[in-house]
């Protein structure tokens, strides 16, 4: 089969990824999954002699059609981000082509889709204080409540993404300086701070702990090992309990591990935080990435200036 074979290429820019990019396993995943679709498309179930010259203007006018026509959840077509989600990838194999002087459409013909980003969804202060007390009137289980109070005080003070905090081990933590080390997207590794209460739920919580499992976040029940793997919670699990106290709390907004990443975020930038700062403790590669977080404050300045402007005239 030729080495021009687009098949053939798209493992390769896999590869790639993964070895000389260093992406994560999920960006590789998805990659994979948005490639296989297209080239799908290109063979158009023909014999497989599509080569990087197949993909030309009018291909790639032709599956944004196809995309767009695509079903998505709930009856409704395919959402526009998930549209881009697919066009990022193509560009990105196309700049790979280009590294590799393999003649194929330039990346820059890649144009995304205007595709307006969600409103940020975030707890206010009342909101935060019922959640992270609603594990004190609600489990059932004292090795559960100080579980539950630990892993949302440390939600809340640190802004981790879900998969960060599952894969959190005892060793990442420590108390004492108020310092978690983290490996974040794309295996970057920072340093994130917690709150004095933080601190003291995941003591309590790691002194009701009577294993030496390395996991930081255990369940009490299922298959048992040497290492603990197995006890590991999942992001799955955190959604639920998450969204379970959110709802004992009476708080009628979707309440999920990132919007509490929202909330940590909003939090700093309320009080004073500069932009780059959150950037960091947030893990953003981008600062364009954080200024989503500015639509937010900028309505909060809006609400104070109207508060106390102009009340000496």
């Amino acid at each position: 089969m030729s080495s021009q074979y687009l098949g053939n290429l798209i493992q390769d820019f896999l590869e790639y990824c993964e070895i000389e990019r260093g992406h994560s396993e999920l960006t590789i995943r998805n990659y994979e999954h948005y490639l296989a679709r297209f080239l799908e498309f290109l063979e158009d179930g023909k014999s497989r002699n599509v080569t990087p010259r197949s993909i030309t203007n009018d291909k790639i006018r032709s599956y944004r059609l196809y995309l767009n026509r695509l079903p998505g959840t709930e009856d409704e077509t395919m959402k526009r981000i998930t549209q881009n989600y697919h066009l990022i990838a193509i560009r990105a194999f196309l700049k790979y082509l280009a590294k590799r002087d393999i003649e194929s459409l330039s990346p820059e013909k890649i144009e995304l889709i205007d595709a307006k980003r969600k409103q940020v969804g975030f707890l206010d202060s009342k909101e935060i204080e019922s959640l992270l007390s609603a594990p004190r009137q609600f489990a059932k289980k004292p090795e559960v409540l100080a579980r539950d109070e630990a892993i949302l005080e440390l939600l809340f003070s640190t802004g981790l993404r879900v998969s960060e905090l599952c894969n959190l081990n005892r060793g990442q933590i420590n108390t004492t300086k108020g310092e978690v080390a983290v490996r974040g997207k794309g295996g970057k590794d920072r340093v994130v701070f917690i709150s004095p209460s933080a601190a003291s739920a995941i003591s309590s919580y790691l002194k009701n702990r009577k294993d030496d499992w390395e996991p930081l976040f255990i369940h009490y029940g299922g298959l048992k090992d040497s290492e603990g793997e197995y006890m590991r919670l999942t992001p799955r699990s955190i959604q639920r309990l998450v969204a379970n106290y959110a709802a004992f709390a009476g708080i009628t907004k979707k309440v999920t591990p990132h919007i509490l990443r929202h909330s940590f975020a909003t939090d700093l930038l309320f009080n004073g935080a500069d932009l780059r700062s959150v950037q960091e403790m947030l893990g953003h590669s981008s600062i364009t990435t954080t200024q989503m977080y500015t639509h937010v404050t900028n309505k909060q300045l809006k609400e104070v200036h109207r508060a106390f402007h102009g009340k000496s005239k």
